[in-house]
């Protein structure tokens, strides 16, 4: 194995997201404008590229890899992908994140090409509203989805809902209710100022995980547990069930401190972290030299070895300000 990939701040990066595509067939209101302009196919890493990009971090001590979006089943060929890269040596977990809607004939082929969890994107249980908040999503293809993952054998299915105030905060309690009745963790996340959105004004719409918590107590007593998936969920157990419920607090919480995670976007760039634009254009460093692979492997190690030194010690998210980040986070990768 070559060296690991540590930073200037000791934190060794194990876990990498990677956005096999920026197109989605959903357009959440937190997530994209509704009129998306989306790349043009020749700035969007070729799956080879992907592939090259994934044996050099596993070889460099990435364990687990996320393959993420936009909406990664909207890309021909990700089930092939997931299959390749599964059978790097090295690589301890192969996670996808997904809006869901095309699991219901994908969740069989993911889990045959070694996909070992999944998580799911669900804000709402109300059709009306659902369709609301995604503005092109069907939730009975969602909900037949989740089914068809639990089918086909995936443990440890993971919903994730971003919760607005004045839009779907009563609906915690009944996913809480629809995880524990399905045997599905749960993760509440904070929603992220990436992209300008005219929607929806962020600041009125946030609402803190303590918050949500205080919320779910009134029903359920949580207590803290101590799982550790790798991401950034903190966990909470409710007695008597396995359901997980975890939240993901960027703005309340800030869990960069023992953060392992680079992403990687699907035009190329290295994201080093989240909130920042710290970045190293690895599509460059792919296209530019020789094609042999031992040529290729050196040019990228060198050029994550480097990227190191850039790793920002943590993220600055402020609701009250216009966002510093224009990227959307279908283009970031979810």
């Amino acid at each position: 194995m070559a060296q690991p990939l540590v930073d200037n701040f000791g934190r060794r990066v194990t876990y990498v997201r990677l956005s096999v595509t920026d197109r989605c067939d959903f357009r959440c209101v937190y997530c994209m404008s509704e009129d998306m302009t989306f790349l043009p196919k020749s700035e969007v890493l070729s799956l080879e590229e992907m592939e090259a990009l994934a044996r050099n971090l596993v070889a460099c001590g990435v364990t687990k890899i996320r393959l993420t979006g936009g909406e990664p089943l909207v890309r021909p060929g990700v089930v092939g992908l997931a299959k390749r890269l599964k059978a790097l040596p090295g690589l301890r977990e192969l996670c996808m994140t997904t809006n869901g809607g095309r699991l219901q004939d994908l969740a069989e082929p993911l889990k045959a090409a070694g996909v070992d969890r999944l998580n799911i994107s669900l804000d709402s249980l109300d059709e009306g509203r659902f369709h609301e908040l995604t503005r092109t999503g069907r939730l009975g293809r969602v909900l037949a989805g989740i089914e068809a993952a639990q089918r086909a054998g995936f443990r440890h299915t993971k919903l994730n809902a971003v919760i607005l105030r004045g839009r779907n905060e009563h609906e915690v309690l009944p996913l809480v209710r629809f995880a524990l009745a399905r045997g599905l963790d749960l993760s509440f996340i904070e929603e992220m100022p990436l992209g300008v959105i005219t929607e929806h004004d962020r600041s009125s719409a946030f609402i803190a995980s303590d918050e949500l918590r205080e919320l779910i107590r009134q029903e359920f007593p949580l207590e803290a547990a101590k799982d550790d998936t790798g991401g950034p969920s903190r966990y909470f157990r409710i007695p008597g069930h396995d359901t997980r419920i975890g939240f993901i607090s960027p703005h309340s919480h800030n869990f960069c401190g023992d953060c392992n995670r680079v992403r990687i976007t699907t035009e190329g760039r290295l994201l080093l972290c989240l909130g920042n634009e710290h970045s190293v254009d690895l599509r460059a460093v792919l296209r530019d030299g020789p094609q042999d692979q031992q040529s290729v492997d050196h040019r990228v190690r060198e050029a994550l070895y480097g990227a190191m030194a850039i790793k920002p010690e943590k993220h600055h998210f402020s609701l009250e300000e216009e966002p510093q980040i224009l990227r959307f986070m279908n283009a970031t990768g979810g």
